[in-house]
């Protein structure tokens, strides 16, 4: 039981070393964290791609993105595309739109984008 305890406690200690990394990366990119950010208002918000999926949106082929950068997560929504190259899990990513919402969830629709290195 005990290296179960340990092993968890690691994993814990690991994610929010990544958690802190990550907030340190969207400062240095000259963005607020997503967690601060007003619904309604534009946004300019950098993290890491933690899943990319293709999706229908209403009938219409939609490419989702969430990105996360270490206090909370957003979904970004390209409509009408279904692969944007460089758009991949674990790469860095400056996203610019409007914060929006959906089934509770923060979204940006179509935002613009810079990939990080």
């Amino acid at each position: 039981m005990t290296g179960f305890i340990s092993r968890t406690l690691s994993r814990l200690a690991s994610v929010d070393q990544e958690a802190g990394e990550l907030k340190q990366d969207a400062e240095k990119a000259g963005c607020a964290p997503i967690a601060t950010q007003n619904m309604r208002s534009q946004v300019a918000i950098h993290g890491v791609l933690r899943s990319v999926t293709l999706r229908p949106v209403g009938g219409v082929s939609a490419l989702e993105a969430e990105l996360y950068d270490g206090s909370a997560r957003v979904t970004l929504i390209w409509l009408g595309r279904r692969k944007i190259e460089g758009i991949v899990p674990g790469r860095q990513l400056t996203a610019h739109g409007r914060m929006g919402i959906r089934n509770g969830e923060r979204v940006l629709y179509n935002p613009r984008y810079e990939l990080g290195a």
